[in-house]
């Protein structure tokens, strides 16, 4: 029976079936929470890890004033627990794991792992840990997945599985899938065999998303493409059948719309829920054969037509929204997410709305679900606190639990009613965990860039955040077609932005005050930001660390890199510590690419180039220049034949790749 007629049967008490606790009990705990946050078997202990505080916060359910904080490794990220409670805490600061066991006071164990490990699952059996790691130790072409054994917690294998791994999850057959964080598609791993047995690079979510578009069916020319990004998390069933992953969609097709009095020119509200910009959804997966095929509603058939696909598909909108309005309707930043013992809900947080979705996982219809009229099968959204990143659900399915974690605490979520009255609401009993390790200012500044509900910041028909095209602070590996041409998201952490005057690709804006008007006013939307606010967005922007490199800077090639960039005179423009002189230039790309008629700074680029950006960073802000046409730096290297981008001629082949290497380790 089908996932579509099974929940049909059930009829409209099911709509409210994990709000009135009539579920059984969950087959295991790694499908009931993910992130931050974990609940123990006996649902008695909450395990929440705070990234700035770099603990580990054990909390007794019934007395959470005698919690205890455990000190473990740099920047933990997610946790998670094994059969017998043991808790497995990834540390992306300090590339480790730590092994707390149960009625541990202090971190039992360390593992060691490459380059900022931030998902965790394990074995069916709990035999297994399974870490995905961003990088690998001496490359950042791509990440890698770890297997260490829990009992002896040596490490078993390890495998290359993509570019910028972020989540892994089991699911049926004894397969891991692994997110590629940026470009929004899964890697499948046989753990039998510890073979990764897709291809990486096989864009099938692309493919499925933009059908009509790239199969030359769009019966209208101006139909977007759109790009899945940000996929965060990897949410299963309980039985492992099913998985989905949550993912930003973003516009790859002109954005021509200009600021209005109804928001900037990131304005949501086209066709089916997609944005102008960039909007929230989930993809998802049929997993039992032995590739996962992804379940995407066709978003440029949907564009074309104007309405969504039949409510009769057994598996959630691919878009979200919600049947609210103004602010109430934001869905921005899906970052984790679960689903109930039962298998039939999904709840997904979303960081930069502030609230929880929660809709059916195999339906997009019932008289709980208004697709007709609102094309949206999320049932309910519930705000909570800023920055949450984790979330565990109860064995029965009344409670769910969220770690909000810039405000450092737990919210509890609880079921009210039954049926299709039946509704979700946050108990406001919140559980302090820590303080505030950031100065009042970077901690402010932090929610401002993370918020997609501010109004300073992003109009209601915008609710995009800086982070929204920022991920993490850093970028999305994403060309945007602005009104003044393709322009690549630049990398923000670890540039000192404050210290790079003047702005934008075209260095148009002189102070980043006019920037921000900019790109607050006319892009997002926002009434504008006072003095004190814009001052506290820029410190913490300014505050961001580079992504690490996984090249060594004590490498003799690194040393020979170095000589051969001052040789091919690339110090002229990269100059100083922060390897930019913040002047324009042309290095061969001027006019060159562009699918979209610039329109506001044409006559500025054409008469200085671009803006020269940082070096630092590079090895993980691919693709280059300001149209993101090089893929990887070996190819802008070896392929800068007329000296525009540095003289490279005057280089042997051997100093090109002695070059390529020193730019990975700035």
């Amino acid at each position: 029976m089908n996932w579509f007629k099974r929940t049909m049967l059930v009829g409209a008490l099911a709509a409210g079936v994990m709000l009135t606790g009539c579920t059984p009990a969950a087959q295991g705990n790694s499908s009931r929470s993910s992130g931050s946050l974990a609940l123990s078997s006996d649902d008695s202990t909450l395990y929440a890890v705070d990234t700035d505080n770099g603990v580990l916060a054990i909390i007794p359910v019934a007395a959470p004033d005698q919690k205890t904080l455990i000190p473990v490794g740099q920047g933990p990220m997610r946790v998670v627990l094994g059969p017998d409670d043991t808790a497995y805490v990834a540390n992306r600061g300090s590339n480790s794991i730590s092994v707390v066991r149960k009625g541990a006071k202090e971190v039992s164990a360390t593992l060691q792992t490459a380059v900022e490990p931030t998902g965790l699952a394990l074995s069916a059996d709990g035999r297994q840990l399974l870490v995905t790691c961003n990088t690998a130790r001496d490359t950042a072409a791509h990440g890698v997945l770890m297997a260490f054994d829990t009992a002896t917690l040596e490490q078993q294998w390890e495998l290359p599985v993509g570019e910028e791994p972020r989540a892994v999850a089991v699911v049926a057959g004894n397969k891991a899938l692994v997110s590629l964080y940026k470009k929004g598609e899964l890697a499948t791993v046989d753990l039998n065999r510890q073979a990764v047995t897709s291809d990486p690079s096989r864009a099938q979510v692309y493919t499925e998303a933009n059908a009509s578009r790239t199969s030359g069916n769009s019966t209208r020319t101006t139909v977007s493409t759109f790009h899945p990004r940000a996929a965060a998390d990897i949410i299963t069933t309980p039985d492992g059948t099913r998985a989905f992953t949550p993912v930003v969609w973003a516009r790859e097709g002109a954005i021509a719309r200009r600021p209005s009095s109804a928001g900037g020119y990131y304005s949501a509200g086209g066709p089916c829920s997609i944005g102008a910009v960039a909007t929230a959804g989930i993809v998802t997966y049929d997993a039992r054969g032995a590739q996962p095929q992804a379940l995407v509603d066709d978003l440029t058939g949907c564009a074309s037509s104007g309405t969504n696909t039949d409510d009769s598909s057994d598996f959630p909108v691919s878009t979200f929204a919600s049947s609210r309005g103004g602010s109430e309707a934001a869905v921005q930043g899906p970052t984790v997410g679960v689903t109930d013992p039962t298998g039939a809900w999904i709840f997904i947080v979303n960081r930069e709305s502030q609230n929880v979705a929660i809709m059916p996982a195999d339906r997009r219809s019932g008289t709980d679900i208004d697709f007709d009229s609102t094309g949206t099968s999320i049932r309910s959204l519930v705000r909570i606190g800023q920055g949450a990143d984790g979330i565990a659900i109860s064995k029965d399915g009344t409670k769910a639990y969220v770690y909000s974690q810039f405000d450092h605490q737990v919210e509890t979520l609880e079921a009210k009613g039954r049926g299709d009255t039946a509704v979700v609401v946050n108990t406001m009993r919140h559980i302090k965990v820590a303080g505030d390790t950031l100065t009042q200012d970077l901690a402010l500044g932090r929610k401002m860039f993370f918020d997609a509900l501010d109004a300073k910041l992003s109009s209601a028909q915008t609710n995009v955040a800086c982070s929204t095209c920022h991920l993490e602070g850093r970028e999305d590996g994403h060309v945007w077609m602005f009104p003044d041409g393709p322009r690549q998201t630049p990398a923000l952490a670890g540039r000192d932005l404050l210290q790079t005057a003047p702005f934008h690709w075209s260095g148009e804006f002189p102070t980043i005050n006019d920037f921000n008007v900019h790109t607050v006013r006319e892009r997002m939307g926002g009434v504008g930001l006072g003095q004190p606010d814009a001052d506290r967005l820029d410190k913490y922007i300014a505050s961001l660390p580079t992504a690490p490199s996984p090249i060594a800077k004590t490498l003799e090639a690194t040393t020979r890199g170095r000589a051969a960039f001052e040789k091919a005179q690339c110090a002229t423009c990269h100059a100083g510590e922060l390897l930019t002189d913040n002047s324009n230039r042309d290095v061969g790309t001027l006019n060159t690419r562009s699918t979209v008629p610039a329109q506001r700074d044409n006559g500025l680029v054409v008469l200085k180039g671009f803006n020269v950006p940082s070096l630092k960073g590079l090895s993980r802000s691919a693709p280059y220049l300001h149209d993101g046409s090089e893929a990887t730096l070996e190819a802008r290297v070896f392929g800068n034949g007329a000296d525009k981008h540095g003289v490279t001629s005057t280089l042997s082949e051997p100093e090109k790749t002695d070059l390529v290497v020193y730019l990975k380790s700035l």
